[in-house]
């Protein structure tokens, strides 16, 4: 068994996801069939991103935490393991289970939030046209993903006037995914109340792919 490594200690997003990437793409250049990829990072927010992107390539991956790093262990496909989020110190994975991705669901636009109102002039007529904006979601064709970009994370913290939308929204099928970057800029990690916290590599991914790409 072939065993590789690839170190993103010190890596700002989204490089750790694209290192990981390329690895896995070589070992599929080189034939390589059986390999244990370890991937190191060190924050909560690149661990989440790596395993959501080797979950989406097929990967079962486990994790491994070490001191202040983790390590993601990537295995060749076809175990029958699935990984799990642990603890320091802690090493487990889990039996199969429910997918990850909402897979069988086929949409078309991807809708990009970069500000938190709508519109230039008035902010505080741009919240209202905001809440309004969003809500009117519910009542039309859905998108398959919002993106939250720059201070338009701040629709999806603690507080946020259409908080209450987006968590419907999210048990439509929708995937709200705010740019991790952007909460950590703007210090609010913690209050993040609704999806997931995303990476600027998933979200170039998501629009290069995306039939309607609409920016807000």
């Amino acid at each position: 068994m072939l065993r590789k490594t690839v170190d993103n200690r010190g890596l700002s997003c989204p490089q750790p996801v694209i290192n990981t990437k390329k690895a896995l793409e070589e070992l599929a250049r080189e034939g390589v069939s059986t390999f244990t990829l370890t991937v190191i990072v060190d924050n909560e927010a690149a661990k989440e991103n790596v395993l959501r992107m080797v979950r989406t390539a097929g990967h079962e991956p486990v994790v491994e935490a070490k001191g202040n790093n983790y390590n993601i262990l990537v295995e060749s496909l076809g175990h029958k393991k699935r990984g799990k989020k642990v603890g320091k110190g802690d090493l487990q994975v889990e039996e199969d289970g429910p997918p990850y991705e909402n897979e069988g669901v086929k949409k078309e636009t991807v809708v990009v939030f970069t500000s938190h109102h709508l519109g230039q002039g008035s902010e505080e007529l741009g919240k209202i046209l905001m809440r309004s904006f969003i809500f009117t979601f519910k009542e039309t064709s859905l998108p398959s993903k919002m993106l939250f970009l720059n201070s338009g994370v701040f629709l999806t913290i603690q507080g946020s006037p259409v908080l209450d939308d987006l968590k419907e929204l999210a048990g439509m099928g929708v995937e709200i995914l705010s740019c991790g970057t952007c909460l950590d800029y703007y210090e609010m990690e913690e209050k993040l109340a609704v999806g997931i916290v995303t990476n600027m590599y998933d979200t170039v991914e998501a629009i290069q792919a995306a039939a309607k790409c609409i920016t807000v």
